[in-house]
């Protein structure tokens, strides 16, 4: 009985945050390859983008098709193939960073045909997992390394890495990455990144009263254009949910601070600091919270704190007018309510999410501000459906942006 591969990449993705399924080791390589898992998912999206500075609106109509097949366990071994398509539906009315339309918005949801994943797991050393091959990697929150999972195609590493857990409660992750596949696709002139990328983690849930993650990242980029995005990252996060009292209300927090400095053949000395604390409510349903994010700057305001390889559509705004820090940093000041449906009936499930941000850079001096605001619900066992907006009100950086979407999913 050994650790399913499913269970491996979820444990190495998410850092043994649920605990594994057990699946039994098949007894031949036939058997395991023909007792593998297919997973087909389709994910519809209508995006329209109205911005200050263009005579018209972009609208994307785009359907990703997803193909994921996993194999059983052999010796030890398992391996994952996936390929990804997407598509455009209707007209393209939009600039998608490569297609030359450049008199719209952009919306970065390229046309692609690609192996999105294809790796081999090695489970056959107690509670360790060793991976090799181009994967999916999300670590802790997502705000150092990320997939983009909003977007149709998503940000892969061709990499090695391990997952270690043999002490309690202690789960030890490293990985070397060489390329970084982005979301832009190979026909974009950094649609691939170069590297050599160190990442380091450390996770301990042990604790009463939370969890305790201490993390490097050190990126070296090995084209001239994105030298200044080298840079090495050391920071620690404690991020806890603790009820208070029997009336089924709970006190969730998280604080983390994270230094970042100049690495390899970035041309620019710098040293940066980055802090997000929050803190809210949560039970019945509602979770209410409020916080604050720091990218610091330095050397007189010309360089900032950057995460160029996260899921940047989670942090700062669903208007992605944050997706490089400015070089004046950013302070993000927020608010955010969440309510999921209970109990039973048609509407259970059905969740509304409003967030409000203000923004300002943190040597002084306004951005503005951004409302977001999303319903979504799962509609069965295989379909999902969401409608997204945000609304970003410039006062100091880039301009007005409205951005709505429309999802229709289906898995398989």
């Amino acid at each position: 009985m050994r650790t399913s591969l499913f269970a491996s990449i979820a444990s190495f993705a998410l850092l043994a945050a649920a605990s594994p399924t057990i699946a039994e080791e098949a007894d031949s390589l036939v058997e395991a390859l023909t007792n593998g898992k297919v997973n087909l998912t389709f994910r519809y999206r209508a995006e329209n983008v109205d911005q200050d500075g263009f005579a018209k609106d972009a609208f994307a109509s785009t359907l990703r098709t997803r193909l994921k097949y996993s194999t059983g366990v052999f010796k030890g071994f398992s391996g994952v193939l996936e390929f990804d398509n997407v598509s455009n539906i209707g007209a393209t009315a939009f600039n998608n960073t490569i297609n030359g339309k450049g008199r719209f918005p952009v919306i970065a949801d390229p046309e692609i045909t690609e192996v999105n994943q294809a790796y081999l797991a090695y489970t056959g050393i107690d509670k360790t997992t060793v991976l090799a091959g181009r994967v999916a990697l999300n670590m802790n929150n997502q705000r150092f390394v990320g997939t983009v999972g909003w977007r149709q195609n998503d940000q892969t590493w061709d990499m090695t890495g391990f997952i270690n857990q043999s002490v309690p409660d202690l789960t030890l992750t490293g990985a070397y990455v060489w390329n970084v596949n982005r979301i832009f696709g190979n026909d974009h002139p950094f649609g691939d990144l170069d590297t050599n990328t160190f990442i380091m983690d450390a996770k301990y849930t042990g604790l009463p009263f939370g969890n305790i993650t201490a993390y490097g990242l050190i990126i070296d980029l090995n084209d001239a254009p994105v030298f200044g995005l080298s840079s090495k990252t050391f920071g620690v996060r404690l991020d806890g949910k603790n009820k208070l009292g029997d009336g089924g209300l709970s006190f969730v927090y998280e604080a983390e601070y994270a230094n970042q400095s100049d690495n390899a053949a970035n041309p620019t000395n710098f040293s940066a600091d980055y802090w997000h604390l929050s803190a809210g409510l949560t039970g019945g349903g509602l979770t209410g919270k409020v916080g604050f994010e720091k990218l610091g700057s330095d050397n007189g305001g010309t360089v900032a704190f950057q995460t160029p390889l996260a899921t940047l559509h989670k942090f700062n705004g669903w208007a992605d007018k944050f997706l490089a820090t400015p070089v004046g940093g950013l302070e993000d000041f927020y608010g955010s309510l969440s309510y999921k449906v209970q109990g039973d009936g048609p509407m259970k499930g059905l969740k509304f999410d409003a967030i409000y941000h203000d923004f300002s850079a943190a040597t002084g001096g306004s951005y503005g501000n951004e409302l977001d605001l999303q319903v979504s619900k799962k509609i069965s066992k295989h379909y999902y459906a969401g409608l997204k907006f945000a609304d970003y009100n410039a006062k100091g950086f880039s301009t007005d942006t409205q951005k709505i979407w429309f999802t229709l999913g289906a898995n398989f």
